[in-house]
Parts: structure tokens; C-alpha cells; sequence
């Protein structure tokens, strides 16, 4: 059984509960300073967006997150998108 509100979710923005989760999740266990983990975050996180995020882009996220150097929600990310 699913819950009416996780269908209404993915119903809308296109994205499975179980991809959000897994995305959570990773935000809420990595680690900010290492710089394959924050890349291979924003690389997830544009293609759930279905988004596509340049070299450039990526560069320019990746900087960002790591001098801050601070844990990020998924409001953030998408503010940086």
C-alpha cells in the first residue's frame, strides 16, 4: 500500500519516493569536504531534476558546496540548480 501523499508527490514532480529517499539519504550521510561525494550529489540531483548540469555548472556547485563546507538540504541543492 502507498501512502496518497508519496503518490501525489511523485504524481507531480515525475520522481519516485524511493529516488527521493535515496537522495536524502546520501545528503544526510555525506561528507561535504570530499569532492566525489559533493559531484556525484549534484551529478544525482540534476538528473532527478531532469536538469542538466555542465562541466561548468558542476564546477561552479562543487566550489561552492565545498568552501561553505556544510551539510545541505535538498532546498539547497535546488536553489544552487
Amino acid at each position: 500500500m502507498q501512502n496518497p501523499l508519496f503518490k501525489a508527490i511523485e504524481n507531480k514532480t515525475g520522481v519516485s519516493m524511493e529516488d527521493l529517499f535515496t537522495l536524502a539519504n546520501a545528503i544526510s550521510y555525506a561528507d561535504f569536504t570530499d569532492e566525489k561525494q559533493v559531484r556525484k550529489i549534484v551529478r544525482k540531483v540534476g538528473k532527478l531534476a531532469n536538469k542538466p548540469v555542465s562541466q561548468q555548472m558542476e564546477d561552479e556547485l562543487t566550489k561552492s558546496i565545498l568552501q561553505s563546507g556544510s551539510s545541505l538540504s535538498l532546498k539547497d541543492i535546488e536553489k544552487l540548480l
